[in-house]
């Protein structure tokens, strides 16, 4: 009887300490977002901004992973972009005064360009100030439904290859004309905006010139 216990206790401890074992896909993640740490990207899980599609392609709906670039002396203007069809497309949802921000085009049909382990999940981008962060559901990189051809190997080339991406768009961000950082004029009018109602700048005109 004292042996069946004995055999009973055991089982017992040992089913406890698997279950407290992460799960092969918790220890991917932890592995991707580790290596994200080191290269400086950033890594965070985020609940889905209420602007980006996330879970079941519904606004503001369950969690993604948020990598970014702090980047030193530079300034760029607040854009939102979402990844449509491999491109960058503006969120038409940021505006300023009623009128769509130009910065918001200066990305505008801009291929991704990254690689496609990371590419078909990637939501959205933010660019604010001197910081630049994407949207991603980083979990489906490591997931074997998603990514069957997973290799722990290629995760670093291919972060790699998302932190350029990330410093050539801010690159290109910073080399676009922008908008003055305090565009009010003595009587607190937006001279910016005004300029542009003259002007009569619109979306045609911005991407030709951007």
């Amino acid at each position: 009887m004292g042996i069946w216990i004995a055999v009973a206790i055991v089982l017992f401890v040992l089913g406890s300490m698997m279950a407290l074992k992460p799960s092969g896909i918790d220890q991917r993640l932890d592995r991707l977002r580790m290596t994200a740490r080191r290269l400086g990207l950033n890594p965070k899980l985020v609940a889905c901004p209420d602007w980006v599609k996330g879970k079941d392609h519904e606004y503001g709906r369950g969690m993604l992973g948020q990598y970014g670039l702090v980047l030193d002396n530079v300034q760029m203007p607040h854009s939102r972009y979402q990844a449509i069809d491999g491109q960058w497309r503006p969120d038409t949802s940021l505006t300023d005064s009623n009128q769509t921000m130009p910065s918001s085009f200066y990305l505008d049909k801009t291929p991704l360009k990254l690689p496609a382990s990371i590419e078909p999940f990637v939501k959205a981008l933010l660019i604010k100030a001197n910081s630049i962060v994407i949207y991603w559901e980083d979990i489906a990189y490591v997931r074997p439904s998603t990514n069957p051809s997973y290799k722990s190997f290629e995760i670093e080339p291919d972060l790699l290859v998302l932190k350029a991406q990330l410093e050539q768009w801010a690159l290109q961000m910073q080399a676009s004309p922008r908008r003055p950082y305090d565009s009010r004029d003595m009587d607190g009018n937006d001279v910016y905006s005004r300029g542009i109602n003259s002007q009569g700048v619109n979306s045609k005109m911005l991407n030709k010139n951007f």
